[in-house]
């Protein structure tokens, strides 16, 4: 979607492949780490879900991660030279996050800052890899960008709220991941949630009248859409709970820009 808007010439065809790759590293070895250090400290909570999988399958996870580095590496050698210099740029800063999370102690004030600079990560790396590739950006584009950017961290608010009320129906709270929900608590980060929900879905429509371009019009109401998916989420926590079903629909949502392509 971001290609197709920032112009009709093509995107390098392995750029979104590289991204795909780099995006499962990330993640993947982001949990890793989370685990080795879970299991080096003896005070740790219990481990969640998707942390016992992760330590269940490390071995096979590692070499996922090397496999996908390998290919990323050689599929490096076909990307426009812009693109080369923007990935290095950006996962020199990924790397130097996911390193300095893994040294921070596991309830240091700085892991307040994963939710959005995790979610600002992913959207430059999305977007930016387009926009270098293209010699002007318009100003819907650049609004578009942050109304995904918003989304990104309506995601990633969500699921520490979902991960909240989780262990609260545990009947463990003490078992609560250090997060922008347990530091601000549900009433705040619910505001926070309903006014980012606002204002993307206000965004949406503006540009419906500000622009000529069709796309970019579809393409503002699905933005919108994603953001207003993920309020109903929070909206109702006690359906999208059961069997963990705000991970599947709320990663899912970065799917949805697929209808308008």
């Amino acid at each position: 979607m971001a290609a197709r808007l920032s112009d009709v010439e093509p995107v390098h065809w392995a750029t979104p492949v590289v991204l795909a790759l780099v995006v499962f590293m990330i993640y993947t070895v982001d949990r890793l780490l989370d685990i080795r250090r879970h299991a080096a400290d003896a005070s740790s909570q219990p481990m969640t879900a998707r942390h016992r999988f992760h330590l269940q399958h490390a071995t096979l996870l590692w070499a996922a991660v090397g496999g996908a580095a390998a290919l990323a590496l050689f599929l490096t050698f076909f990307l426009p030279e812009r693109v080369v210099k923007f990935g290095i740029i950006l996962g020199g800063i990924c790397i130097a996050y996911v390193g300095a999370v893994f040294r921070l102690p596991a309830r240091h004030p700085a892991l307040l800052l994963k939710e959005p600079l995790v979610a600002l990560l992913y959207s430059v790396g999305v977007w930016g890899s387009v926009w270098v590739q293209r010699t002007t950006v318009s100003r819907v584009e650049v609004a578009e960008f942050l109304m995904f950017l918003g989304i990104a961290f309506q995601n990633l608010l969500l699921f520490a709220l979902m991960e909240q009320h989780e262990t609260g129906l545990s009947g463990f709270p003490d078992q609560s991941m250090f997060s922008l929900a347990t530091a601000w608590g549900e009433e705040r980060c619910s505001l926070v949630f309903n006014w980012l929900t606002a204002g993307i879905v206000a965004t949406g429509f503006t540009l419906c009248f500000v622009t000529t371009d069709r796309f970019a019009q579809r393409s503002a109401l699905m933005l919108a859409l994603m953001s207003l998916t993920l309020y109903v989420m929070k909206r109702y926590p006690n359906y999208f709970l059961k069997n963990e079903r705000y991970r599947w629909l709320g990663d899912g949502v970065f799917w949805m820009p697929a209808l308008v392509l």
